[in-house]
């Protein structure tokens, strides 16, 4: 006879969250949270962080999720307090982030009249998450969590939010403390895969002379990273990845063609637009990534392979006949296609030619790293050539601008979910929370990888009061601040696209001291504009093991490049520039350039 006890839906709530894995949430309290809050002070499974900001409670959960792979879990009180969870929600539902957000609700009768610090977070949450429940009963609370969880994490992992009413967290009920195994009806049918995909995959790859694998998010989701290396290597294929699959492949492989799209490397664009057979993985054809869809990878076939199968045809569009389209979990796809490939792998001789095509584009068309610019210069690309030498096993998190895509550029990642970035919302303010979250994974998984948060001047003023969550806790994170004084990317648009006419860029005027900024939350401000300190520095940040905050003044001027204009495709005009930032070069100068380059290249567009 199995035993049952009293428990209040709080301390439910806490037995089930632990069953299901939960090592650590993100939140802040308020009023209808005192009796969770009381708690969860009375128990030591669950650590809790107090963030400063319920947007820093998010973004942290989002972190842990994608560096650990399971759903991180962050908790505010009503009203105000669960509003502003909305945008990391949204951020962590456009990139497929397991997410469980856990919000205070008034007391059942007082809902829907107005009550204090009322919000309707199930209405308001429904567009922005996989699924959402509000809480009806404490009896309720185990099987709810359990399935909150199941959802967020299996198929395409997305936020669910549990809105708790504050009469269910503190009504007592009779439970036995089993946490049910629920199933969820309907959930992620994700259809077989069928013999006849595969063997039509195959075909295509086998008599194709320009394959090039497009790998999105999809791959480190599903742990899929070996088996696309093995498919690359084996069969002679360039690959190139969204900003979401940064670290699926080594960045310092041969057949690692980088980044594609708007900031992707030449020799990423180039093989796109010459390849007669596109094999697209857990990507979704994103606007950043293909530029003018319709002239995007105009002479390939396309095999597009995703576990949502809304995805499918939804912006690159599969023409039957031609294309290949495939519901399915990249890792399974890849292992059958890999496994029905065994026998074909002499077939693939002819394909070097097409690999050292490629190679010669990525020779004749670097990025640069520094090794052009100035001495005494201190350029984003010798940054990161330092960050690679002192960090290389670092995680790195990033918030959205200029920055984000210098660190995808230049950033050496060998391994996936070392690298966090907010890709389809693009928000600003993310890093910092991001990497708190990321170094708790790190620390819960018995792991030692240092955290590195790139940010940007503009991006770190975002969320800056998480300086007092990293110093509260004693969390050894190194915030790197590219400090250029403006909104850099704005700044670069309206230099390239709307005539130099700087409108509201300028972040020089009230600008914080960053260094003293930091040293009043009691944490460790170094301030450079030198390149010969920074190995000397990031070392130093190292050693101290407690948070460092960073501030890096780099040129007002760098702009990232290359560059897509926004709207115009990924085309492969003869006599493109190499692909140089001249920073050594006077400003005037530079943009005549620019604009004579951008002149020639998009001309016909």
């Amino acid at each position: 006879m199995i035993h049952k006890k009293k428990y209040k839906g709080a301390q439910a709530l806490l037995k089930s969250l632990s069953a299901n894995g939960v090592k650590t949430i993100f939140g802040y309290p308020g009023g209808v949270l005192l009796g969770l809050y009381d708690e969860i002070y009375n128990q030591d499974e669950i650590r809790h962080i107090l963030v400063r900001h319920e947007q820093g409670a998010v973004h942290a959960a989002d972190a842990y999720a994608r560096v650990s792979g399971k759903a991180g879990v962050c908790l505010a009180t009503s009203g105000p307090g669960a509003t502003n969870l909305l945008t990391g929600i949204c951020n962590a539902q456009m990139d497929s982030a397991p997410l469980i957000a856990l919000t205070g609700q008034v007391s059942s009768e007082l809902i829907g009249k107005d009550a204090f610090q009322e919000a309707d977070l199930f209405n308001l949450s429904l567009a922005i998450t996989k699924h959402n429940y509000l809480l009806k009963s404490p009896e309720n609370i185990a099987s709810t969590i359990s399935q909150a969880f199941k959802i967020a994490q299996s198929g395409r992992p997305g936020p669910v939010l549990v809105d708790m009413p504050k009469d269910v967290l503190n009504s007592s009920f009779e439970w036995d403390g089993i946490t049910p195994d629920t199933n969820v009806k309907g959930l992620n049918k994700i259809p077989a895969l069928r013999n006849e995909d595969i063997d039509k995959a195959c075909e295509m790859i086998l008599n194709a002379e320009r394959p090039v694998l497009y790998i999105g998010g999809g791959i480190i989701i599903s742990g899929a990273s070996e088996e696309i290396k093995v498919l690359s290597e084996k069969y002679n294929i360039p690959l190139v990845w969204s900003l979401m699959a940064k670290g699926a492949m080594p960045d310092t492989h041969e057949l690692n063609l980088g980044m594609l799209g708007m900031h992707g490397t030449v020799a990423a664009n180039f093989a796109i637009h010459d390849s007669d057979l596109l094999i697209a993985i857990g990507t979704r054809f994103d606007d950043r990534a293909t530029g003018k869809l319709e002239s995007f990878a105009p002479n390939a076939k396309v095999i597009h392979v995703d576990i949502d199968p809304a995805e499918i045809g939804k912006n690159r569009k599969i023409i039957e006949g031609k294309d290949l389209s495939i519901s399915a979990d990249a890792k399974k796809f890849l292992i059958a296609l890999l496994e029905k490939l065994t026998n074909h792998i002499n077939l693939k001789k002819d394909s070097l030619a097409w690999v050292k095509k490629v190679q010669t584009w990525k020779k004749e068309y670097p990025l640069d790293c520094g090794k052009n610019q100035k001495d005494g210069i201190l350029s984003p690309q010798k940054i990161f050539c330092a960050l690679n030498k002192v960090l290389s096993d670092a995680i790195y998190t990033t918030s959205v601008g200029q920055h984000q895509m210098w660190s995808a550029q230049y950033i050496n990642l060998d391994k996936p979910r070392r690298w966090v970035t907010s890709g389809g919302l693009g928000t600003m303010g993310f890093g910092l929370p991001a990497a708190i979250g990321a170094k708790i994974a790190v620390q819960d998984m018995g792991k030692e990888n240092p955290v590195v948060c790139i940010s940007g001047d503009g991006s770190f003023q975002m969320c800056p009061q998480e300086l007092g969550t990293l110093a509260s806790h004693n969390i050894p994170v190194i915030c790197v601040i590219f400090n250029n004084g403006n909104l850099g990317m704005v700044r670069q648009w309206q230099e390239f696209f709307f005539g130099r006419r700087y409108s509201f860029i300028d972040l020089s005027e009230g600008a914080p001291d960053y260094v003293k900024l930091a040293e009043a939350y009691g944490i460790k401000g170094i301030r450079s504009n030198s390149p010969d300190e920074l190995e000397d520095i990031f070392k130093t940040a190292v050693s101290l093991n407690k948070p460092v905050l960073i501030d890096l003044k780099i040129p007002p001027e760098a702009s990232v490049l290359p560059i897509v204009p926004p709207d115009k495709s990924i085309s492969k005009p003869e006599g493109i520039n190499k692909c140089i930032i001249p920073t050594d070069r006077d400003l005037k100068d530079y943009l005549e350039d620019v604009k004579k380059s951008l002149t020639y290249k998009f001309k016909d567009f």
